[in-house]
C-alpha cells in the first residue's frame, strides 16, 4: 500500500533522489589524465514546511594520482601546491571512501533511494568524480551514473546569470571573489544558490505541482532496476575495455 504523498519529505521532492552539492579543482580540465587536487560535498536537508537548506559538509584535499598530469596554469587559477605538505592531503580513495559512507547514511535517512551529484557546470565535477572513483575500483557508489543538477542552468533560468559569483549576488548570497575557487567555499555557496532557487519555486507555488501524480511503489521499484542496470551495463563494459588483448 502507498504512503500518503507529503511534499515536505525530502524523498518525495526530486523523484527519490538525494541532492549532494559537490565542486572539485583540479590540475586541468582533462578528468582521465588530470589530477583531482581538492574535494567538497555537501549535503542537503529539508525541515517539516518543505524548506530546503545545507546540512553536513566534507572537505578533503587530494594527493594527485600517481602519473597524473599538473598544469601550470590550472594550478596559478587555483592557487594549489600539491606538492605543499601542509595540505594534509589523503588519497583519492581513501576520501571518496569517506564521502560514500556519510552520504549514503544521510541518503539512508532521508528516505531517498540514490543519490544526485549538483554542481556549478555539473558536467566538470561530475566527470572528475566518475574518473575517480573508475580509477580506484570503487563500487557501490551512491551517486547516479550520468544525471546531475546543475546550477549554472538553474541560476540562469531563474535569475538570468549563469557565472557563480555573478549568480550569488544577483540572488543576495554574499560571494567573496578571493575565497573563490577553493573547494569548500565554492561548494557551499553552490548549496546556498541551489536552495534558493528550489525554495522560491516552492514559495512561488511551483511545488507541488498539483497535476502530478505519485508513481506506484511497484513503479518507483520499477525505475530504480532500470538505473542499476544501466549502471551495471556501464560498469561492464569499462572492465572490457580495460582488460588487454589476449
Amino acid at each position: 500500500m502507498t504512503d500518503t504523498f507529503d511534499p515536505n519529505k525530502l524523498k518525495n521532492r526530486f523523484r527519490g533522489y538525494f541532492p549532494v552539492v559537490i565542486d572539485v579543482e583540479t590540475a586541468g580540465f582533462n578528468s582521465k589524465t588530470d589530477a583531482l587536487l581538492e574535494i567538497a560535498v555537501t549535503m542537503l536537508k529539508m525541515d517539516d514546511d518543505g524548506v530546503i537548506g545545507l546540512d553536513k559538509t566534507l572537505h578533503y584535499h587530494i594527493e594527485p594520482f600517481e602519473g597524473s598530469n599538473l598544469e601550470p596554469e590550472a594550478l596559478a587559477f587555483n592557487g594549489i601546491d600539491p606538492t605543499n605538505p601542509l595540505r594534509g592531503a589523503v588519497s583519492e580513495k581513501e576520501a571518496f571512501l569517506e564521502i560514500f559512507k556519510e552520504v549514503k547514511k544521510a541518503q539512508k535517512a532521508s528516505g531517498c533511494h540514490r543519490s544526485i551529484i549538483v554542481a556549478h557546470n555539473a558536467a566538470f565535477d561530475h566527470g572528475f568524480v566518475s574518473q575517480a572513483i573508475e580509477r580506484n575500483g570503487l563500487k557501490r557508489t551512491p551517486f547516479h551514473p550520468f544525471a546531475t543538477f546543475d546550477t549554472a542552468a538553474l541560476a540562469g533560468l531563474a535569475i538570468g546569470q549563469t557565472v557563480l559569483a555573478k549568480a550569488c549576488a544577483m540572488a543576495g548570497i554574499p560571494f567573496d571573489n578571493r575565497e573563490a575557487h577553493s573547494a569548500l567555499y565554492d561548494t557551499e555557496r553552490t548549496a546556498e544558490l541551489f536552495c534558493l532557487i528550489v525554495n522560491r519555486w516552492k514559495s512561488l507555488g511551483g511545488w507541488p505541482y498539483i497535476a502530478d501524480e505519485t508513481a506506484s511503489d511497484s513503479e518507483a521499484e520499477a525505475e530504480v532496476e532500470v538505473e542499476v542496470e544501466v549502471e551495471v551495463e556501464v560498469e561492464s563494459e569499462a572492465e572490457s575495455n580495460s582488460k588487454p588483448e589476449s
